[in-house]
């Protein structure tokens, strides 16, 4: 994978984190600690959908960083981000913080 991919999928990560925690504020952590998980969720998530062929530059075949790819590091840096607050802020509140 190309660092470019990694970085862009970190940063919306961070922001898919953030709105993740302004929309679910009883599982919001803080804008620290949802831009923390976020980025470790953006990484993640990218890293996954890129093996399985669905995001980052895997899907542009290659390495080619076209709008395409760029706009899918986007997308699964964003969920992969909002997806592990979600898990994590349920979690939390689950085990009554």
């Amino acid at each position: 994978m190309e660092i470019v991919a990694l970085l862009i999928q970190l940063a919306s990560g961070a922001i898919g984190g953030n709105v993740a925690g302004a929309a679910l504020q009883k599982q919001s952590l803080g804008t620290v600690w949802n831009s923390v998980i976020g980025i470790l969720g953006g990484g993640l998530g990218g890293q996954i959908l890129s093996m399985l062929g669905l995001g980052g530059l895997a899907a542009a075949g290659g390495g080619a960083l076209d709008i395409g790819s760029i706009i899918s590091s986007v997308v699964s840096g964003g969920v992969g981000g909002g997806a592990l607050l979600a898990i994590i802020g349920v979690a939390q509140s689950a085990m009554g913080r």
